[in-house]
C-alpha cells in the first residue's frame, strides 16, 4: 500500500467515526454482515457463477428430454449416447457463445437487469447453437441428429435457460453478495429523485450509503434517513472503507473538471459509474449513441408509430387478448360468484376513462368496493394518500380503502379486477401494454406536450404499473408514458408483459 492509499484509509476510517450514528441501522447491519464475512465476494462474482450453472443445467435437461421424448429403440438408445458425449463436448462453446453476448456481465453493470432482459439474447444463443450443431454433426459425421429432435431441443432450451436464470437470479437476490452498496454525487434535485427510485425498489440490491455533495439541498421527505457523507473530496476514502461497488453521479454543482477527475478517479478503484445524463426526462433505455470524430451523441427516434407497427401492435393485442378471454373463462366465473355472494351489485365495474386521440370509452373492472363509493368519495377526501404532506391531490387514493369490500381486497392485490380489460382491449379500446387509462378528471391536468400520451392506446400494464404504480407521482407517471409513447418498440411490451406476471403471482398489499 502506498503513502496515498494509506492516507485514504485513514480519512475513510475517520469518516465512518463520524458518520456512524449517522448513517440508518438497516445500512449499518448490512455494512456489519459484510465486513463478518471471511471472504468479500461481490454481486458480479455470484451472480456469473449461478447463471453458468443455470445455462449447463439449462441445455443439458433440454437435451436429455429432447432424446427420451423422440429417441426411441435399441438403435436408438446407442445414437443418443453418441449424441449426448458430442453435445457435452460441445458445452463450452456454449458458454463461450453465451460470453459473447454479455450474458453474464450485465447484471453487475445495472441496477434493473432481469431475466426478461435476458431473453433476447438467449433466444439469439439457442438458435445459433442449434444451427452450429447441426452443421457441425454433418460435417464431422460424428452425429446424426434429426430435425425433429432439434426443434424440440430448440424449443426446451429456451424455455429451461430462461426459467434456469429467473430462479438464479431468485437465489442470488437473497444473499447478502447480491448487494452493492452505492453512493450518490450530488444531493440535489436529481440525486434526491435517484434515492427515492432505489429505495422504492429493494430488489434492484442496491445498499444506499449516502449522498456525496458540497452544498447539499435540503432532503425531501421519505429519504431523510440517507446520510450526508461530506463533500467529493471524500469519495476514493469512502468507496475503499465502505467498499462502495456503484457511484451514481446525478447533477453535481461542482465545476465540470471537478467532476470530470472526480469520475476518472474512480477507474483505478473497481467500481460501477453511472452518470445520469442531461435531458433524461426524454431519454430511454432503447435510444441510440454514434459519434462524430469521437464526440458521442445520443439519436432519439422518431416520433410517431408507422402504420406497419400499430397493425402490429393491434394483431398482437387482438391474438392475445382472445387468447387470454378464452383461458381465464373459470377465472372469470369463480371471481363473479365470489363478488355477488360477497356484497350486492353488480359485478362489474364501469367508468368512463380517456382513451386513443382523445376518444373516451368506459373500461371493464371486477368491482371492488361497495355501491356506493362514489357517493361517500367526498366523505374519505383527506384521507387521499397523494395529498398527504402537501402532496400531489391530483391521483385519488385512500389506503385501506374502507369502500373495498373483503374480496374486491382480494382482488386488487393479485390485479386480478384487471383482468376483464381484455374484453376492452379485444374491442379495440385499449392495448395490453400502453399509458395507465386516466379517468377524466385525471386527464383535465395535462396538458401540452403531456397529451402524446394519448397517440396510443391506454393499456392493462405499463411503464407505471411495473416501475413502481402508486407510488409513483402523477408528474413522473406522465413522464413514462410520454417515454413509452415516443419510443415504442414489440420487444418493449414483450419486455413489459413478461415483468407484469411476476407482479401479479407476488401480489402487491395496496388496499386502496
Amino acid at each position: 500500500m502506498n503513502a496515498a492509499e494509506r492516507v485514504a484509509l485513514a480519512e475513510g476510517a475517520a469518516v465512518l467515526t463520524d458518520l456512524g450514528a449517522e448513517i440508518d441501522a438497516r445500512t449499518l447491519e448490512i455494512l456489519d454482515r459484510r465486513r463478518k464475512t471471511a471472504t468479500i465476494r461481490r454481486r458480479g462474482w455470484l451472480i456469473r457463477r449461478m447463471l453458468l450453472v443455470a445455462d449447463i443445467v439449462g441445455l443439458t435437461l433440454a437435451f436429455v428430454a429432447a432424446e427420451m421424448l423422440l429417441g426411441v429403440g435399441k438403435s436408438a438408445l446407442v445414437a443418443s449416447r453418441s449424441e449426448l458425449f458430442v453435445f457435452l463436448l460441445t458445452l463450452p462453446g456454449w458458454i463461450v457463445v453465451a460470453k459473447l453476448y454479455g450474458l453474464y456481465d450485465r447484471d453487475e453493470e445495472r441496477t434493473d437487469h432481469s431475466t426478461a432482459d435476458d431473453f433476447a439474447g438467449v433466444f439469439h444463443l439457442v438458435t445459433v447453437g442449434v444451427w452450429l450443431l447441426l452443421a457441425g454433426a454433418w460435417a464431422t459425421g460424428l452425429a446424426d441428429p434429426d430435425l425433429p429432435k432439434l426443434l424440440l431441443f430448440w424449443l426446451l432450451a429456451i424455455a429451461l435457460v430462461t426459467g434456469g436464470r429467473l430462479a438464479a437470479r431468485s437465489f442470488c437476490r437473497r444473499s447478502i453478495t447480491y448487494l452493492q452498496n452505492a453512493v450518490i454525487v450530488g444531493a440535489g434535485d436529481v440525486g434526491q429523485l435517484v434515492a427515492r427510485k432505489l429505495l422504492q425498489h429493494p430488489e434492484y440490491g442496491i445498499n444506499l450509503l449516502g449522498f456525496v455533495d458540497a452544498n447539499p439541498r435540503e432532503t425531501r421527505d421519505g429519504i431523510e434517513h440517507v446520510a450526508l457523507l461530506g463533500p467529493p473530496e471524500r469519495l476514493p476514502a469512502l468507496v475503499r472503507v465502505f467498499d462502495v461497488e456503484r457511484v451514481i453521479v446525478a447533477f453535481s454543482n461542482d465545476p465540470h473538471d471537478d467532476v470530470l477527475d472526480l469520475i476518472r478517479s474512480m477507474k483505478d478503484l473497481d467500481v460501477q459509474i453511472d452518470i445520469v445524463p442531461r435531458l433524461y426526462e426524454i431519454l430511454s433505455p432503447s435510444v441510440g449513441i454514434h459519434t462524430v470524430e469521437g464526440l458521442p451523441l445520443i439519436g432519439l427516434p422518431p416520433l410517431g408509430l408507422t402504420r406497419s407497427s400499430r397493425l402490429l401492435k393491434r394483431v398482437a393485442d387482438l391474438v392475445l387478448s382472445a387468447l387470454g378471454l378464452l383461458v381465464l373463462a373459470p377465472v372469470f366465473l369463480v371471481a363473479a360468484i365470489a363478488i355477488k355472494r360477497d356484497s350486492p351489485g353488480p359485478v362489474f365495474f364501469r367508468q368512463v376513462r380517456m382513451g386513443f386521440c382523445e376518444k373516451t370509452f368506459r373500461i371493464y373492472k371486477f368491482r371492488t368496493m361497495t355501491v356506493d363509493a362514489d357517493r361517500l368519495k367526498g366523505d374519505y377526501a383527506h384521507l387521499n394518500k397523494h395529498a398527504e404532506n402537501g402532496g400531489d391531490p391530483r391521483m385519488f387514493k385512500i389506503s385501506n380503502d374502507p369502500r373495498v369490500t373483503r374480496v374486491g381486497r382480494f382482488l386488487r392485490r393479485y390485479s386480478l379486477d384487471e383482468l376483464p380489460q381484455l374484453i376492452n382491449v379485444f374491442l379495440g379500446q385499449m392495448s395490453l401494454v400502453g399509458p395507465r387509462p386516466l379517468i377524466l378528471d385525471e386527464d383535465q391536468f395535462i396538458d401540452r406536450w403531456g397529451r402524446k400520451r394519448l397517440d396510443l392506446k391506454p393499456g392493462m400494464t405499463g411503464l407505471w404499473q411495473v416501475l413502481g404504480r402508486n407510488e409513483i407521482p402523477f408528474a413522473e407517471m406522465v413522464k413514462l408514458d410520454y417515454i413509452y409513447v415516443t419510443t415504442w418498440s414489440l420487444w418493449r411490451d414483450c419486455r413489459l408483459l413478461f415483468q407484469t406476471v411476476p407482479l401479479m403471482f407476488r401480489g402487491d398489499d395496496k388496499s386502496y
